[in-house]
């Protein structure tokens, strides 16, 4: 799954309640480790605080891509979020 993909699910994810900013941080903490090189934006959401939930919602909007509709709409429907 792309970075876009996850970022959408968690962009969605957040502004429905379904998600928190503790989750996407661990995330970006996981994605810095497995990257080869580690993007602004990976070490940005990893290094907010627990309740920085806006500032992790705007910084997933940064990362770049093209989202997979199809992996989204599986992950946001695993999640119950349509």
């Amino acid at each position: 799954m792309n970075y876009r993909t996850q970022a959408e699910f968690f962009i969605k994810g957040i502004t429905q309640g379904a998600v928190d900013a503790p989750e996407v941080i661990a995330w970006s903490d996981e994605v810095i480790v497995s990257a080869a090189t580690a993007e602004d934006w990976m070490v940005e959401i990893s290094s907010c605080g627990p309740d920085e939930r806006l500032k992790v919602l705007g910084l997933l909007n940064t990362v770049k891509g093209t989202a997979d509709s199809a992996e989204l709409a599986s992950l946001l429907k695993a999640r119950g979020l349509a």
